[in-house]
């Protein structure tokens, strides 16, 4: 198997890595934002080594995929995971998505074929909801959001390098060690991609409601989420998603930030495993 694109029903370019024998069973990873499948370097590696088929996908307007200025939205990225899984003809698949990703997987799994999905993994993720509302009074004010999109037209540049060098990794926690590579390999995906749909994905994740997605998920899902995740806090997120899920578990790491796939690897992928053998 190989790297590809394919072209989905209103003339996207999605492009995508498919890795590993066609038998073997697939795991599908969902990036977040305004990175692309390269965020997955270490998980796509490591579970190829243990002879699962590894598939990530570049979401539209992100990475080496079309920069589209339409369909920037929760609803067309599950439709694009749809025409992914039937063109690869993915079956028993496990979804993994993080932050935004996890958005991502959680209206694809909810809308998926039958026998499409065995299981999903939702990671330092967005839903239920992030955004502050009546009915969700732990979320983050519209504020925040709209100065993510401030800083995006100012400088797109500048704060994809602020996001990742502070928040993000926890790198501007005290005692943090700062790794130079990770920043830039996250400036490197986060540019690759187009301005605009970056900018219509900030109201993707922050304001799209996950609820009834959650509720309607059959299949396992395993929630993980670290504790001083600054980007989606925990307390709105991880511990509401699996009350919403009809078979959730909620997998909490002390002290661990957002980008945790990143920075402890080795911990995050031994979870996966065990959860994708049990």
């Amino acid at each position: 198997m190989a790297d590809g694109t394919f072209t989905t029903k209103d003339g996207t370019i999605i492009s995508y890595k498919d890795w590993g024998s066609k038998d073997a069973q697939p795991l599908v990873f969902h990036h977040g934002w305004p990175l692309s499948a390269d965020d997955w370097d270490a998980q796509m590696m490591f579970f190829l080594e243990k002879g699962y088929r590894v598939i990530a996908h570049d979401r539209r307007g992100h990475g080496r995929s079309s920069q589209t200025d339409t369909g920037n939205e929760m609803d067309t990225y599950a439709a694009d995971v749809i025409e992914l899984a039937a063109k690869l003809d993915l079956r028993n698949a496990i979804h993994i998505g993080h932050s935004t990703g996890g958005g991502e997987v959680a209206r694809y799994v909810a809308r998926a074929e039958p026998g499409r999905v065995a299981k999903a993994v939702l990671i330092g993720a967005v839903p239920p909801l992030m955004l502050k509302t009546e009915a969700n009074p732990g979320g983050l004010p519209i504020e925040v959001f709209d100065g993510f999109r401030a800083a995006l037209v100012a400088n797109r540049a500048q704060f994809f390098h602020d996001v990742p060098a502070g928040p993000f990794y926890g790198f501007n926690r005290e005692g943090a060690q700062v790794k130079e590579g990770i920043i830039l390999n996250w400036w490197r995906q986060g540019m690759m991609g187009g301005a605009k749909a970056h900018y219509d994905c900030i109201k993707a994740f922050s304001e799209t409601d996950f609820t009834g997605d959650l509720k309607a998920i059959e299949v396992p899902v395993l929630v993980m989420h670290g504790t001083d995740d600054q980007v989606v806090p925990y307390a709105d997120s991880a511990p509401l998603s699996v009350k919403l899920l009809r078979n959730g578990t909620l997998k909490s790491y002390e002290g661990l930030p957002h980008g945790m796939c990143t920075t402890h690897a080795d911990i995050i992928n031994a979870d996966l495993l065990a959860f994708i053998q049990g």
